[in-house]
């Protein structure tokens, strides 16, 4: 019982500031999320010592894209979407169709451009995973985007899309360091 206190007026001060600072509270949250995320799948997968430029990308890869532009995004579709009887499901083929894509790309680029990778290595990057990245997040995100549109209440909903993304994160990072493993082995063989 003692422990749920904090837990309480933890939650209590983190949603004051969604209320209060919706746009910084959820970019600095995605921040978190996002690191936290690489940290896991770093440690998951083994690594004797933590790569720092990984985690550190992650975490402004959530700063600068993931909070801003899902909150933009979500307010967005909420508008236009506000007087249809077909509300949520507008919005859940709005976020898979648009957001779903461009987010994916962003993400597959911006990340290794933040951890000091090339601009010819970025893109090599994105146009190699792009399309299977984007095809597990549709064939494994939807239930959750579904649930997200249709049970949490709108000021929740980037904290929920963050917590699904921390799991999609720790997926996507341990691909990306798989696939950076591979050229590794390739160029050493070559």
């Amino acid at each position: 019982m003692s422990l749920s206190r904090p837990l309480y007026n933890l939650l209590g001060s983190y949603l004051e500031q969604l209320f209060e600072h919706p746009l910084r509270t959820k970019a600095l949250t995605s921040c978190v999320i996002a690191s936290s995320a690489n940290l896991v799948s770093q440690k998951l997968g083994g690594a004797k010592q933590v790569n720092k430029d990984s985690v550190l990308a992650y975490g402004l890869f959530g700063l600068i894209f993931t909070g801003p532009l899902s909150h933009f995004f979500y307010s967005w579709l909420d508008r236009i979407t506000n007087d249809s009887r077909f509300k949520k499901l507008l919005m859940l083929l709005g976020e898979r169709a648009l957001f779903a894509p461009v987010i994916t790309a962003l993400s597959l680029y911006f990340i290794s451009r933040f951890e000091y990778k090339s601009h010819d290595e970025a893109l090599t990057n994105l146009i190699t995973q792009y399309r299977s990245i984007l095809r597990g997040n549709w064939k494994f995100l939807t239930l959750p985007v579904f649930i997200n549109f249709n049970y949490i209440p709108p000021m929740l909903r980037v904290l929920f899309a963050n917590i699904i993304g921390f799991c999609w994160m720790v997926v996507l990072s341990t691909k990306r360091r798989k696939a950076e493993q591979r050229r590794q082995e390739k160029s050493k063989s070559s």
